[in-house]
């Protein structure tokens, strides 16, 4: 049987549906996994492990038999544990089908079969009593529910359901409870993501519609590397506030709750932005505590645990809020059964409002009213707000205008058909094919009084005709570019297949904008990174390897085998090599119909463990103006590298990494290979001596 999947293509800029092996979506399932990460995790589990043998200390203390209920077990690693504490039976839950196997595998291979049962079902659907999934309650309850937000992997409807249906009512819970930190600050870089700010073009402000900036936005998370912030880029303007705890050995409830936390505003400032967190007591006295705050926490940032698959979290206030040195603030988080949001007003405004209903609670909800939140991802807002980038794009528009240029743009909700007008171009039209995009734009048009100025057409580069340019020929073709489907840096190649498509529409001596690019790589040594992706072999004792040779099958099938993308700000990294350009796509001239092949090598300067290479798009506005996606600045001479906080890398793992003293006589082997009728760059990477 076939299967239908969706893939990003360069040809297109669009998701097509293409047709592969009832294997594929199984196979992405597990390559892209983060369970190697997570039992990578020594803190977590090393954590874990303690909290387990204490609650099963604590049962057999009363003399009960340990009966153990794992939910989410995975590689059933934490019914592993618990047995060899000394618990009696284990029925450990695992919803997906490959996992549920693997873990299976892993009891047998461990010599745990007679001691733990593996159930492949939700947990909701597991059922109780003789013959059975489970013959009887369990005592202790184990769960790994959570995600960065805690609760967003549905933690509290299946901790409910478990302690109506599954477990005991004096079981313990391990972890026995969770609690979640909050921190109101002022960060310009942040807020950035947030709201379109005014941008300066020819000294005329573009001004962001009253729509988008009146918008609340969206309540979803935006989950990051908060260690990756430095502490330098933000102002809090409070205490880290314990805001809410939950105890999962008593009954818990997933109906809307929300609980706020008073404080006195320590410094004056803009409340933008609320910085969050979560610890996990395993046990009930709070002596094993495993914590996901942010390395600029603790008194020693260097010894803070390194996890990929929990983060921190940016909650983005519905709108900036002056506040007073010493004016008395109330902060308040609220949650349903998925998500959390904050609000933040003076104490006596929350009294006020603690006296409304339940329905206010809801209605509090950020929820975005002017579609620019459903189009921009926050990075693309960052992108947007970018002065540095702005000024790029206004020098080379300002460089390649004429009065009588007729421009048209092709990128996905882009501003710069504005640039262009404002600049003084003659006739500008844009491409905006997405009905949502277009409607954002038409807002920031009609808020600068620019309706008609600029002429959006809502049709694809291929539809469209001389009459819709109203028999007019582009001298100018502009893009950034950007496009939403785009997920590896190469997917904006689309713009190259536009040009191509829309050659027949140019004026003969046309200016193309950007004019080309460049894919560059570096092989690199990455500080965390690497975890993800490297083989487990044992976990605190216990053999793993039919999970990794399972994860191993995965990422040797066709598709798995590609770059991944990663945005590499939130992942330092030290280049090992020189960056090399390893081919230029000129956009002057239409897409080839032969294949574009380079291939060549880049000797290791630098000695260090080789994790992959890192891989991003240079874009060439004027011979003398360019755009990187990638690396910001020179790599440093120790390897440091600074990448955009506004777009994704492409990174390609070698498994495993690869060993090098630096002294010149060792190279990573490259070979690329760009497919114009697929619009696909393939990729093969070796390691030589020279």
């Amino acid at each position: 049987m076939k299967a239908f999947c969706g893939r990003a293509k360069s040809t297109n800029g669009a998701f097509d549906c293409l047709e592969e092996s009832e294997e594929y979506d199984y196979h992405q399932e597990i390559a892209r996994s983060s369970y190697a990460d997570m039992l990578n995790d020594r803190d977590r589990n090393e954590k874990y492990y303690q909290g387990i043998r204490a609650a099963v200390a604590h049962v057999q203390a009363k003399g009960e038999n340990v009966i153990v209920l794992d939910i989410g077990t995975g590689t059933g690693l934490l019914s592993m544990m618990a047995v060899t504490a000394g618990a009696d039976f284990c029925y450990a839950v695992e919803v997906f089908k490959p996992m549920a196997d693997a873990a299976k595998c892993i009891v047998e291979k461990n010599g745990f079969v007679d001691k733990i049962k593996i159930i492949n079902k939700h947990s909701t659907d597991v059922t109780v009593g003789p013959g059975e999934d489970m013959e009887m309650k369990a005592n202790v309850l184990i769960t790994e529910l959570f995600d960065t937000e805690l609760i967003g992997e549905g933690a509290l409807p299946s901790y409910e359901h478990a302690h109506q249906n599954l477990v005991q009512e004096s079981c313990v819970a391990v972890p026995h409870r969770a609690t979640v930190y909050a921190q109101l600050v002022e960060s310009q870089l942040l807020w950035s993501w947030a709201k379109l700010q005014p941008i300066e073009v020819q000294g005329t402000q573009l001004l962001p519609p009253p729509a988008v900036g009146d918008c609340s936005g969206t309540h979803s998370v935006c989950d990051i590397q908060l260690s990756q912030i430095s502490p330098h880029t933000f102002t809090p303007l409070g205490p880290i506030c314990t805001m809410f705890g939950v105890d999962f050995s008593t009954p818990v409830s997933s109906a809307l709750q929300s609980y706020s936390s008073q404080f006195v505003a320590q410094t004056s400032g803009q409340a933008q932005v609320v910085l969050s967190w979560w610890d996990l007591d395993m046990d009930p006295s709070g002596t094993i505590v495993c914590s996901m705050a942010p390395s600029w926490t603790y008194p020693q940032p260097k010894t803070a645990p390194w996890r990929d698959h929990w983060m921190q979290s940016v909650y983005f206030l519905p709108a900036e809020r002056q506040v007073a040195e010493g004016e008395d603030l109330s902060l308040t988080v609220c949650h349903d059964d998925y998500s959390l949001w904050y609000s933040v007003k003076s104490q006596s405004a929350a009294v006020v409002s603690r006296q409304h209903s339940q329905d206010d609670m809801i209605l509090s909800r950020p929820s975005c009213t002017c579609q620019a939140h459903l189009v921009w991802t926050r990075p693309r807002f960052g992108q947007l707000n970018d002065k540095v980038r702005t000024k790029s794009y206004v020098s080379a528009l300002r460089n390649v205008l004429k009065e009588d240029s007729v421009c048209l743009g092709v990128s996905d909700g882009s501003l710069l058909p504005m640039f262009a007008h404002l600049l003084g171009a003659e006739k500008v039209f844009s491409l905006e094919n997405f009905s949502m995009t277009k409607r954002v734009i038409e807002q920031v048009l009609v808020a600068n009084s620019l309706r008609g100025e600029v002429e959006l057409l809502d049709v694809r580069p291929e539809q469209l005709t001389s009459e819709d340019l109203g028999g007019k020929q582009i001298s100018l073709l502009i893009g950034e570019p950007y496009f939403c489907t785009s997920l590896l840096p190469w997917h904006s190649l689309y713009f190259w297949y536009c040009r191509t498509t829309l050659a027949g529409l140019l004026q003969p001596n046309a200016t193309i904008l950007p004019c080309s690019a460049t894919l560059h790589m570096v092989a690199v040594e990455f500080q965390d990174l690497w975890r993800i992706r490297a083989p487990c072999v044992t976990c605190e004792g216990f053999d793993v390897t039919p999970m990794d040779d399972m994860i191993q099958k995965s990422l040797d099938f066709r598709e798995s085998r590609e770059a991944e993308p990663h945005p590499l700000w939130e992942y330092p990294c030290r280049a090992l090599t020189q960056s090399a350009t390893v081919m230029t796509f000129d956009f002057t001239r239409c897409v080839p119909q032969q294949p574009i092949i380079s291939q060549g090598s880049l000797p290791f300067i630098r000695s260090g463990q080789c994790h992959g290479v890192a891989m991003w798009l240079e874009y060439k506005l004027t011979p003398d103006i360019s755009v990187s996606v990638g690396l910001t600045e020179p790599i440093s001479e120790q390897g440091h590298c600074e990448w955009s906080r506004h777009s994704k890398q492409g990174v390609y793992f070698f498994r495993p990494g690869w060993e090098n003293s630096g002294n010149g006589r060792a190279a990573v082997v490259y070979n690329f290979i760009f497919e114009p009728s697929s619009g696909d760059i393939k990729m093969d990477f070796d390691r030589k001596s020279l």
